[in-house]
């Protein structure tokens, strides 16, 4: 049996949605059953490997974690052709160790968020149905998470190999009660994208995989700043191309590995099924009854 044929979605976080590191890009305006995603989806090539990029928060940074239409982004690259996706986030730190300006690969997360549909099957007419029960463990595709890892290490960087990452709503930081809960719930870092965009993906069927920057240590150091948004900002750009090239270079190692054992497994374990190959070759508008971001 030839290998399945490989194609990458890479979801940006802040200033890592850019369009260079991909050849021959166009873009692409698409809808889905949910609403638009972020943005345009940028089609291209890393090195020969096919590539879809899309901005988490849009190419103007003007949508709010709670705002992201994360069931249209997933949706949208799913239909584009994706079988995987490797993703980038800024994050706080919730121990010492995890210094600002490290680079984690996380492997599990808390979900605190409280707003964002997590599901697709959501019992409107233009989605599939009945009820997806899906399990999370392991939260994060193994092999992908392994191919980042080696990839950080044959960098140089300073990475940490595994990590639980708090997802809080937000737009606000934590307060120090909150920090040091989470702390004590087994967290590690703490965001405000990686549920539902990591539990989406999986009932998608696609392999998901995230880098982590730890730009800041939250709030729950005693005797230090709190978090803010400089201080964040200045700590994600001094990393932004570590990332880029963590990214590119990964691209390249995915697409070497024969994965059709896999994504077969990973649609039987999602939504796809036999709704998918219907839902995805159907002229869709967006449902009122969707759950719009």
């Amino acid at each position: 049996m030839a290998a399945q044929q490989i194609k990458i979605g890479i979801i940006g976080g802040s200033g890592l949605d850019d369009p260079d590191i991909l050849e021959n890009r166009r873009k692409t305006t698409v809808t889905t059953p949910y609403g638009n995603p972020s943005d345009v989806l940028i089609e291209g090539e890393i090195q020969g490997v096919k590539c879809v990029l899309l901005a988490r928060h849009g190419r103007k940074h003007n949508i709010m974690p709670s705002n992201v239409n994360y069931r249209a982004n997933v949706w949208a690259l799913k239909q584009a052709g994706c079988t995987h996706l490797l993703v980038s986030t800024a994050c706080g730190s919730l121990r010492e160790e995890i210094k600002p300006g490290t680079l984690v690969i996380p492997n599990d997360f808390i979900d605190r968020t409280t707003k964002r549909c997590q599901t697709f099957h959501d019992g409107a007419a233009d989605s599939p149905q009945g009820v997806c029960h899906l399990p999370m463990y392991p939260a994060f595709n193994e092999r992908c998470r392994q191919i980042l890892l080696q990839t950080v290490k044959e960098l140089g960087f300073n990475v940490h190999d595994k990590a639980t990452m708090v997802t809080i709503e937000g737009p606000r930081f934590s307060s120090r009660a909150e920090s040091n809960m989470f702390r004590q719930w087994g967290g590690d870092l703490i965001n405000m994208t990686t549920c539902p965009e990591v539990v989406l993906a999986k009932e998608a069927g696609l392999m998901y995989a995230a880098v982590a920057i730890a730009t800041d240590y939250d709030c729950w150091r005693e005797g230090c700043e709190s978090v803010n948004v400089q201080d964040v900002l200045k700590t994600f750009s001094e990393n932004v191309e570590k990332v880029k090239q963590i990214l590119v270079k990964a691209v390249v190692k995915v697409a070497a590995e024969d994965w059709s054992e896999a994504i077969t497994e990973a649609k039987v374990c999602g939504i796809l099924k036999e709704n998918i190959n219907v839902l995805l070759t159907t002229p869709w508008v967006a449902s009122e009854n969707s759950c719009q971001m």
